[in-house]
Order: C-alpha cells, then structure tokens, then sequence
C-alpha cells in the first residue's frame, strides 16, 4: 500500500478542494475481462485509480469489477468495499447529460472538503461518447481542478486506424433508428465529407452493428471510404477501411457484442 499517494488523495486539509480526475477505463468493460489490464491502461493512470476513495461512475458494479483489476497490478489503497462509489442518476447515462439540464455539484462535495475523486464510464473515456460532462462543467463552475487521464478512447483509436483526414474531423453520436431517417442522415454526412474532406464518425450499439453496415452499403456512394473498428485493443479487434464498392464486394461480418466505431470520408 503506497500510503504517502493516499496521504494526497485524502488528507489536503478543509481550505483545499481535491481534485477531479477523468480515468479511462479499458474498452473491454464488460465484453472481455482476460484482456489483461497492463497491456491498455498506463501505469501512472492505474497509480492514481489505486488511491482514490471516491468515484462517480455509470453503474458502480462495474466500477468495482474495474478497481479489482486494478488491485491485482496496483494494490488499492482501501478494499474496494469501503470506497465511497456515487452513480450517475439512470436518466443521465442513458440519455446523456451533455445539455446542461443535470446538476451534478452535489456529487462532487467530496471534493469540496479536500478528498480527490475519480470520474469513470463503462469503457474508454467519461465524457467522450459516454456521460459525465455535466460532472467535468460543474467542478469548472466550483473552482475544482479537472485532470484527464491518458488511457485508450475508441474514437480517437478508430480516427488514427481509419486512414481518413484526422486533422478535420467530426462525431456525430449515435444515428437515427428509424431505418428511413438513419438513412438521410447517413446521406448528410457522406455529402459533408465529400464536399468538405471532413470525416465523419458515429457509433453504434452491438446489437444494431449488423443493421448499420446493410444501412451504409445501400446508402454511400460506391467511391466513398468506409471504416468500421470495433473492440480494438481486445484479442477480437477488427478493423477494415476500404471503399464503398469493396465492401459490397466482400462484405466483414461485424463483432456482436461489441460497439462499433463508424467513419466515412473521401
């Protein structure tokens, strides 16, 4: 147990707001735990998760499964039992918190009598195609110092593996549902793409993978690019860009029970 990082985690004294630390969980949460922790997560960003006693999570089951992980590399400077683990309310995690609709201040009292917190989501980042904007605005708004982690993102992965402009670049979320209106709004963005160079990228859940790909291939023009990435840093990572036209040729089956990370461009 390192008990001089505990010290600073906990013992900064009543005239001193702790800190706000985004970490990045590994993109497996909840797909594949034999993917060993080690080989996604930095050192130093498994260091500070080790010490902190208080957590803002989407669903704290996770959290603990996580810290456990963590424990095995970096013991944990209390048992995961005893930390103090607030979740996001179900409204703002499944329907995101980015319109400033959501007060979060009162999650972040612990830091306002000096304890540093930890901000975590179920895989990669918080606050990037995940909740917890409203957590990282409202500790701005308390004068609480915001420090992001490094640690894998999907986004930022796919954009690099994509082989598309990465230097102008946009997300767009989640697409529509409606088969009719997914279709439009995948024509919006390929036009956007194609008149301006901007790639475009969006993502989906496991579950309606295989209905985006069907959606893109009758939909995007036959010279467009086309990446798909999912579960990358996993053992069962796929990721393909090609155009449009090859992949009509020879369609990838998609990874099921993993989010996939879209981007089309020219």
């Amino acid at each position: 147990m390192n008990t001089a990082s505990s010290a600073v985690a906990t013992e900064v004294g009543p005239d001193r707001n702790g800190k706000l630390y985004l970490v990045p969980a590994p993109l497996d949460f909840g797909c594949d735990g034999e993917t060993e922790l080690q080989n996604t997560m930095p050192h130093g960003t498994l260091r500070v998760a080790s010490r902190l006693q208080y957590w803002i999570c989407e669903n704290a089951k996770s959290t603990r499964a996580y810290l456990k992980r963590v424990d095995t590399i970096i013991p944990l400077s209390s048992s995961v039992q005893s930390l103090h683990i607030d979740e996001l309310p179900r409204e703002v995690h499944k329907k995101g918190d980015h319109g400033g609709n959501f007060d979060a201040r009162y999650l972040l009292a612990p830091a306002l009598s000096g304890n540093d917190l930890g901000l975590v989501s179920e895989a990669g980042m918080p606050a990037i195609a995940d909740p917890g904007s409203s957590v990282v605005r409202a500790a701005h708004d308390l004068g609480i110092e915001v420090v992001p982690l490094t640690g894998p993102t999907s986004i930022v992965l796919a954009l690099a593996a994509s082989g598309l402009n990465g230097q102008n670049f946009a997300f767009s979320g989640y697409l529509p549902q409606d088969p009719a209106d997914r279709g439009q709004r995948i024509r919006e963005l390929e036009s956007l793409a194609l008149k301006t160079g901007q790639t475009q990228l969006f993502i989906e859940t496991p579950y309606r993978n295989g209905a985006m790909l069907q959606t893109l291939l009758q939909t995007l023009q036959h010279n467009t690019r086309l990446s798909i990435c999912s579960g990358l840093t996993m053992q069962s990572a796929m990721c393909r860009a090609d155009s449009v036209k090859n992949w009509r040729r020879k369609p990838s089956p998609l990874n099921n029970s993993t989010p996939a990370v879209f981007a089309v461009g020219r």
